[in-house]
């Protein structure tokens, strides 16, 4: 109730504040990519990439976890696609909420009254008004958390399946591989079947999507180069690439002299998540937890590409949330009810904000 709360406050302020249908606004940008895979496959009209070329393989881009869902539950219930990519996600969060109230229950120090904050801040984060569009996120963050809680209740195939699953739903899999895979290692001298099974399973999604795209893209290529050839479209469709973090350096430092709405709250958010993963260090959160979300980040930051969509992109590092979430169980109730509601109200009005008022994707 607390998850669904909160976001349907984000959605209502949409409603209210937004232009146009809140079913348009919530299927916008990747929503429509995610849709048209879902009702056609990858094979599309050629779209111009960031360069101006006509690319056919510009869709691979997407991973086919999401769409794949949506096409095979509106088959089978006779939804339309639309309404179901909608709901996945809906549905996704809940399952996410109920693992974040796990987790925030299982960490060092955790309680109860911790996995029921970590779950309202995890609704309320910046820019989680995706976790209610036709986006990957909700159900990547649904599989990464249980994969997480696998690995610190030593359940590794719950771990390893979550794992692998996730790796079709979005490349941030990269950072839920990293963690699950140390875990594992970590714990094989110990455990070996657990541990080795988890090991197997979790890069398989990941690693087999990529290997499928570069198949089809350039089937005359060699294993590594196949496995690169996602980077490859993701450079040339939306001009993302690692560079080490220069172009995110870059954008803070013209944010001092171009200031808007949407550029300030957008620093504020990168900065902040660099912040809570100096915190998870300085608390020393479980080690899994802080390579996940500190991976995230890392990943995020240290790439080039629409600087406006990295709130969307840090949403998945949750774990960093959860020394916030402890330190509020500590507080009065009155304390933690009135941060997470004017937590929530700010990500309520930057979400419609970027939806409605912003011209371009998030």
């Amino acid at each position: 109730m607390i998850y669904l709360g909160i976001r349907a406050f984000g959605v209502l302020v949409l409603a209210v504040l937004g232009n146009g249908s809140p079913v348009d606004r919530l299927t916008a940008w990747d929503g429509r990519w995610y849709l048209e895979i879902a009702a056609s496959g990858y094979d599309l009209p050629p779209v111009p990439d960031a360069e101006g070329y006509l690319n056919p393989f510009t869709p691979r881009a997407f991973f086919p976890g999401f769409p794949v869902v949506i096409r095979w539950i509106s088959g089978a219930c006779g939804l339309s696609q639309t309404t179901v990519a909608i709901l996945v996600p809906a549905v996704a969060g809940v399952v996410a909420a109920y693992g974040l109230a796990r987790l925030g229950r299982i960490v060092r120090g955790g309680s109860r009254r911790a996995g029921y904050l970590l779950v309202a801040l995890f609704a309320a984060a910046p820019m989680g008004v995706v976790l209610s569009m036709a986006y990957t996120e909700a159900l990547f963050c649904a599989l990464a958390v249980w994969a997480l809680i696998g690995v610190l209740e030593r359940r590794w195939h719950l771990a390893g399946i979550c794992c692998a699953f996730a790796g079709l739903v979005r490349s941030s899999a990269l950072a839920l591989v990293l963690a699950v895979a140390l875990a594992a290692l970590v714990s094989l001298p110990r455990e070996r079947r657990g541990p080795a099974v988890a090991l197997l399973l979790a890069p398989l999604g990941l690693v087999g999507y990529l290997w499928w795209t570069g198949l089809r893209v350039h089937p005359e290529a060699g294993f590594a180069e196949r496995l690169g050839t996602w980077s490859d479209l993701e450079r040339q469709g939306w001009s993302t690439r690692f560079d080490g973090g220069v172009a995110t350096t870059r954008f803070l430092w013209q944010s001092l002299t171009s200031p808007d709405a949407m550029t300030v709250l957008t620093v504020a958010v990168l900065l902040g998540y660099l912040v809570l993963l100096a915190v998870a260090l300085s608390r020393r959160l479980e080690w899994p937890l802080v390579t996940y979300g500190g991976a995230i980040v890392v990943m995020a930051l240290a790439s080039s590409g629409l600087m406006h969509s990295k709130p969307r992109l840090l949403l998945p590092a949750f774990t960093l949330l959860v020394p916030v979430a402890l330190g509020l169980a500590n507080r009065r109730r009155s304390s933690a009810v009135w941060t997470v509601a004017g937590v929530a109200a700010v990500s309520a009005w930057f979400g419609a904000y970027a939806l409605s008022v912003w011209k371009y994707a998030i």
